[in-house]
C-alpha cells in the first residue's frame, strides 16, 4: 500500500513539473534575446515577425480552447507567451526609435497602410492590432462554438502557424547555402522544447492538432540543424535574416 501510495505521489510530482514545464518553457529562448537587446541598446538582430507569428498562433490557441477544453497548462502556456512577445515588441520598438538618429514619420495602425504593417513606430499600434483581432476571433468564436468544423479549423491553424515559426529560417539558410548569423543556441533550444512538449502532447492525449503540428514543428528543427552541418564550410559571406 505504501509502494502504491509513494508511486502515486511520485506521478503526481512528475506531473505538475511537466506542466511546469509547458508553462514556461516556450518564453526560456527568448530570456537571452531580450537581455541582449537590452544590454546592447540594438534591436536589428531580432525580427518581429517572430513576435507576429506566435501572438498570432496563441490567441487562435486560446480561441480554440473555448471551443474544446485541452489542459489548461496549455491555456497558461498561451497567456504567458502572449505576454512574453508583447513585452519583446515593446523592447524592440523603445530600442529603435531611441536609436534612430533622423526621426521618421510615425507610422500607426491606424493610417491602415499596409506597407507598413507589423512595422509601426508605436506600441499601441501592435497592442491594437492584437486586441482587434482577438475581439474579431472571439465574437466569431462566440457566434460558431457549436460546429465543430469552425472549431478544429481554428485548433489547426493555431498550432500550424506556429510548427511554420522555423521554416523562415530554413529557406533563408537554404538560399544563401549558410547558417552565418543564425543563433545556433536559439534553435537548439527550440529544438530541445518543442521535443518536450510534442512528446507531452501526445502523453497527455492533446487534440490531434496539437500531436501533427507538434511533430512537424521537431522536424523542422532537425531540418535547421541539418543546415548547420552541411554549411559548416560555407564561406558565404551573406548573412542570413532570423525568422523574418
Amino acid at each position: 500500500m505504501n509502494e502504491t501510495y509513494d508511486q502515486i505521489t511520485i506521478n503526481n510530482a512528475l506531473s505538475w513539473v511537466a506542466s511546469a514545464a509547458m508553462v514556461v518553457g516556450g518564453i526560456i529562448p527568448y530570456i537571452p534575446q531580450y537581455r541582449e537587446i537590452k544590454l546592447k541598446e540594438d534591436a536589428e538582430g531580432f525580427s518581429l515577425y517572430v513576435c507576429l507569428t506566435l501572438l498570432i498562433a496563441n490567441t487562435l490557441r486560446i480561441l480554440f480552447w473555448f471551443g474544446k477544453r485541452y489542459e489548461l497548462p496549455l491555456l497558461f502556456q498561451s497567456i504567458l507567451m502572449i505576454i512574453t512577445m508583447l513585452v519583446m515588441v515593446k523592447l524592440c520598438i523603445n530600442v529603435r526609435n531611441r536609436n534612430q538618429i533622423i526621426k521618421s514619420r510615425e507610422r500607426v495602425f491606424t493610417d491602415l497602410d499596409t506597407k507598413f504593417f507589423w512595422k509601426w513606430t508605436d506600441f499601441q499600434s501592435y497592442l491594437d492590432f492584437m486586441l482587434l483581432f482577438a475581439g474579431l476571433g472571439g465574437v466569431l468564436m462566440y457566434f460558431l462554438v457549436n460546429i465543430s468544423i469552425f472549431v478544429e479549423i481554428v485548433g489547426f491553424l493555431a498550432v500550424m502557424t506556429e510548427a511554420m515559426l522555423g521554416v523562415p529560417q530554413f529557406i533563408n539558410n537554404f538560399r544563401n547555402k549558410s547558417t552565418v548569423g543564425m543563433s545556433l543556441a536559439m534553435v537548439t533550444m527550440w529544438a530541445v522544447g518543442d521535443t518536450f512538449k510534442t512528446c507531452y502532447f501526445i502523453q497527455r492525449e492533446a487534440p490531434i492538432q496539437f500531436q501533427i503540428c507538434g511533430t512537424l514543428q521537431v522536424l523542422i528543427d532537425i531540418a535547421i540543424l541539418m543546415q548547420v552541418y552541411i554549411y559548416q564550410n560555407s564561406n558565404n559571406p551573406r548573412v542570413p535574416v532570423r525568422a523574418d
